[in-house]
């Protein structure tokens, strides 16, 4: 109950401060309606989340591949909110949804190193054909459109942080692990083209590690799999040696930027990075879990061959440069790294127990 009414009061105070504020990078137009592709996944919930205390009907549509039901079920009975579970294959469907909204946010991907492995096709086609059906519905009527790539596209730069105009080094094609990253890199020079060629107001996002409530172990995110691990008491499983180091950044965070992307002035165009860029090693994330969760677990190393065959290869390093995603939306991720762990530990738990809730409230990430 209490945590209702402050994000009202939160919901109140934003909107005051758009009011009072005209030159804080927002657009003055109200959005009416939202589609979120992919919207039953794990970031994509906690968009329509977001999306819905802003006030804006919002509409998914999610083939349920990667995604699942039980993060949209507690919106169900909302009244601002629809959803259809379809492909972003179906160009009618798609044509449909894309006309009767404002703004698409389009998620729909194939995510997770495992099932990137594992099914190299079903990836290409995703990514690729994916947001090429969704960009041409949305150019038909030039509606707003944030597509959301990630930051594998930066592939074996070594220079830190990643700026969104740094040069993409890529891996062989002979090399299944970089076929995502080609496909995400396709994706954005399709939405720049249809921004610069058809007037399509486009913004890309390239999107760091995000993590939190509602994310699953299963397509090999390392934070969820060592938590669980460490919740059971098994072996934390470090791939390689376990220096390479990733920002972890909150995925409230990450839908608060998107929303303030969606509606900016001056983001037509462009690319953002979005995430945190505090830095920790994979080994010193494992000890981090077992401190905190109290672990009898041992921390043990797997070799790359073993976890994804012969020939993968990974990025030491991974750090965002924030700076144009401040000039935008003037905010940037900062929730600590425990607090990510603690609330991942306790969806974690709940669902272990088999009483997980989905509605865990994010209308509280501009304000922490």
């Amino acid at each position: 109950m209490f945590s209702a009414t402050l994000s009202e009061m939160c919901g109140v105070f934003r909107h005051f401060l758009l009011e009072a504020c005209p030159d804080n990078g927002r657009a003055s137009r109200t959005i009416v309606k939202v589609l979120i592709t992919g919207g039953a996944g794990f970031i994509g919930s906690h968009l329509a989340d977001r999306c819905l205390q802003e006030g804006w009907p919002v509409s998914v549509i999610d083939d349920l591949s990667t995604g699942s039901f039980a993060n949209i079920a507690h919106l169900k009975h909302h009244s601002g909110f629809s959803y259809v579970i379809d492909s972003v294959f179906n160009d009618s469907l798609v044509a449909e949804l894309v006309d009767s909204c404002d703004v698409v946010f389009h998620l729909a991907a194939a995510v997770g190193v495992r099932l990137i492995i594992d099914s190299p096709v079903r990836t290409i086609e995703t990514n690729v054909h994916g947001t090429e059906v969704v960009l041409r519905a949305a150019s038909k009527k030039r509606k707003r459109i944030v597509i959301a790539s990630t930051s594998e596209v930066y592939g074996k730069n070594s220079k830190v942080p990643f700026g969104e105009d740094d040069d993409l080094v890529l891996g062989p094609t002979s090399k299944g692990r970089w076929s995502y990253a080609c496909s995400k890199a396709l994706d954005e020079f399709l939405g720049l083209a249809y921004h610069r060629e058809k007037q399509v107001p486009v913004t890309i996002i390239r999107l760091f590690n995000t993590v939190g409530p509602r994310q699953t172990a299963r397509y090999g995110m390392v934070l969820p799999n060592f938590v669980r691990q460490a919740l059971l008491n098994e072996p934390i499983t470090v791939f390689g040696d376990g220096r390479q180091t990733r920002c972890f950044g909150y995925v409230a965070d990450a839908v608060e930027c998107m929303v303030r992307i969606a509606t900016s002035t001056g983001a037509a165009g462009e690319v953002v990075n979005i995430g945190n860029d505090e830095e920790i090693s994979m080994n010193n994330l494992a000890e981090l879990v077992k401190q905190r969760l109290h672990s009898k677990s041992e921390i043990v190393h797997l070799p790359y061959d073993r976890a994804y065959g012969p020939g993968f290869e990974d990025m030491q390093r991974r750090v965002p440069s924030l700076a144009k995603l401040e000039s935008l939306v003037s905010y940037r991720p900062t929730t600590p790294l425990t607090e990510i762990l603690d609330a991942v530990a306790l969806n974690l738990r709940q669902q272990l127990s088999g009483n997980a809730p989905t509605d865990i409230p994010v209308a509280f990430a501009a304000f922490q």
